[in-house]
């Protein structure tokens, strides 16, 4: 009896491994303004070949970028470049980071949709966020104070706006900083004197996307480049992607994952037939 059991227990074993070995896991971590569009898409490409799995986290650019130069994750997501400082690091670690521009998007400004401000320009906005303009009044607005809102410095979004939007100056030390485009949503849609940033697929109802320059944040404006805040979203991985990760970023870059990025408010970044 007792070498049936142990028999029947290596058996087990067996096919317990045998099954935990036939699901690849493939871990994406950083962005959480692309972690939407690469959650969904993970979803429907699980849903159509159950023998993957991949596994979404968020945490910022810079998170996922230094998970992947440690070896951590699969996939890198993020809103921004690679600096040159994470290129050095990464072939220190003997990783070689390759990237994948998988949408477009818009640093979308937004305000309070009872604001009565529609449109900025690019040194106005520079001028708040620096802490130059401290007053709604200031723009023709009504007389209230302004509060800044601002993504934290893990955030690629951060550092894509101080880059595009500041030209140079330090962001106000009385900015409120905040670990997701949701949390900045929430505050600006509360708040009638508030004002931030956010990406285009998370400008919704509750809050009012100004225009910039007098170009308003849209698809259009960003394929054609008029739209002064626009920029790409990626992937990073350890060299070519291969196996099951390749696979995912295949069906991301295709047509059917594209429709799903353009869903959620991104840009496509191939032509659709």
């Amino acid at each position: 009896m007792k070498k049936k059991v142990l028999v029947s227990l290596i058996a087990a074993t067996a096919i317990f491994t045998t099954a935990i070995q036939s699901f690849a896991t493939v871990i994406a971590e950083g962005s959480t303004t692309v972690l939407p569009f690469a959650q969904k898409a993970a979803e429907s490409l699980m849903d159509s070949n159950p023998k993957i799995d991949i596994s979404i986290r968020g945490g910022g650019s810079g998170v996922g970028i230094n998970s992947l130069i440690s070896k951590r994750c699969d996939i890198a997501m993020a809103s921004r470049s690679i600096k040159e400082s994470e290129k050095s690091d990464a072939k220190k670690n003997k990783v070689s980071p390759v990237v994948y521009v998988i949408a477009m998007d818009a640093i979308s400004i937004i305000v309070h949709p009872k604001n009565k401000i529609d449109a900025l320009t690019k040194e106005q906005i520079r001028d708040i966020f620096s802490g130059k303009i401290t007053n709604w009044k200031e723009l023709g607005g009504a007389d209230k104070k302004i509060v800044i809102v601002s993504r934290d410095g893990a955030s690629g979004t951060f550092e894509t706006f101080n880059e595009l939007a500041l030209n140079g100056q330090k962001l106000s030390k009385n900015a409120l900083m905040q670990t997701s485009n949701q949390a900045v949503s929430q505050i600006i849609s509360s708040s009638e004197g508030a004002i931030g940033y956010v990406g285009l697929g998370y400008v919704s109802g509750r809050v009012k996307a100004v225009k910039v320059n007098n170009i308003a944040p849209s698809p259009e404006t960003v394929l054609n480049k008029t739209y002064p805040f626009s920029r790409e979203l990626y992937f990073y991985t350890d060299g070519a992607a291969k196996n099951e990760a390749k696979e995912y970023i295949d069906f991301v870059l295709s047509a059917a994952g594209q429709k799903i990025a353009a869903s959620l408010g991104f840009v496509p970044v191939i032509v659709k037939k």
